[in-house]
């Protein structure tokens, strides 16, 4: 399953109004960009983490994608780490690699330890991104997140743009993997035993169906919303209603409260460790 994909549940968060979700999803974002303690962020995502197991959710599924993300994270380490440096008397755990003398590439190579630091702040600030959209596509329908935002203030037509796209992420990943088998079965190895960069000229084989399939798709789409009259009435009326229930409202300040902590913890702790 994607973490991109609806997963059936009668959990709280299941049950939970969109909106307020849609509300929390934005401050949870917002407050982990604010965080620059490694500490407090280590906090976030324990936090995140417990509303993945409130809501049941399968870990292995975050997990599989936290461990391809964990290579971006050894490149950001190491990019900080070579070019990042802070104050006029940096910490250098390595000298440079070549020596300054070279012309042009001279002190190429000089290790930083707070850009080490400033790395892994962000490879962990992305870690805890990663994990916190799951939670809300995985917890909520797509016409609770197209009526949620018509609460909202959206209007319906942006509000159904914007979870199409959504609902065809997931189609995507299941055309590529039945592109990659059907190039399987004609001894097309190269995704599985192919250097990198065989594999990525043959991401150009992949592109192309995937490409074409979609504007089929939109082409479709667009036929049946023009012989529904999609968009012709202003305003519309909805076959199901949203309820905010006291337990929503009591959820979303103590959660908004966490947040508001976290925040204070990183003023007064200061920036990185």
């Amino acid at each position: 399953m994607s973490i991109l994909d609806y997963h059936y549940g009668d959990s709280y968060v299941h049950k939970m109004d969109p909106r307020i979700k849609m509300i929390l999803l934005v401050v949870l974002t917002i407050v982990v960009f604010m965080i620059s303690n490694f500490y407090v962020l280590l906090g976030m995502f324990a936090l995140v983490m417990l509303v993945w197991k409130t809501a049941r959710l399968p870990l292995k599924n975050i997990l599989r994608y936290m461990k391809f993300l964990l290579g971006l994270v050894a490149f950001l380490v190491t990019l900080q780490a070579l070019f990042f440096s802070s104050g006029e008397n940096p910490v250098i755990l390595l000298h440079p690699i070549i020596p300054e003398a070279v012309p042009l590439i001279g002190g190429i190579g000089t290790i930083y330890l707070d850009g080490i630091l400033f790395g892994l702040i962000l490879g962990f600030r992305l870690l805890t991104l990663v994990s916190i959209m799951p939670v809300f596509v995985m917890t909520t329908t797509i016409g609770e997140t197209a009526l949620g935002l018509v609460k909202l203030g959206m209007n319906y037509k942006y509000a159904y743009m914007t979870t199409t796209a959504l609902n065809l992420i997931p189609s995507l990943q299941d055309e590529a993997k039945i592109v990659m088998d059907a190039q399987k079965m004609r001894g097309f190895q190269v995704f599985e035993t192919g250097k990198l960069m065989d594999k990525l000229k043959a991401y150009t084989t992949l592109a192309v169906p995937l490409v074409v399939g979609a504007m089929r798709r939109a082409q479709l789409m667009g036929v049946a919303m023009e012989a529904r009259a999609f968009g012709v009435h202003k305003t519309r009326t909805y076959r199901e209603v949203l309820h905010m229930r006291t337990i929503d409202i009591v959820s979303f300040v103590i959660v908004f409260l966490i947040c508001v902590l976290m925040v204070v913890l990183n003023i007064m702790l200061g920036g990185w460790f």
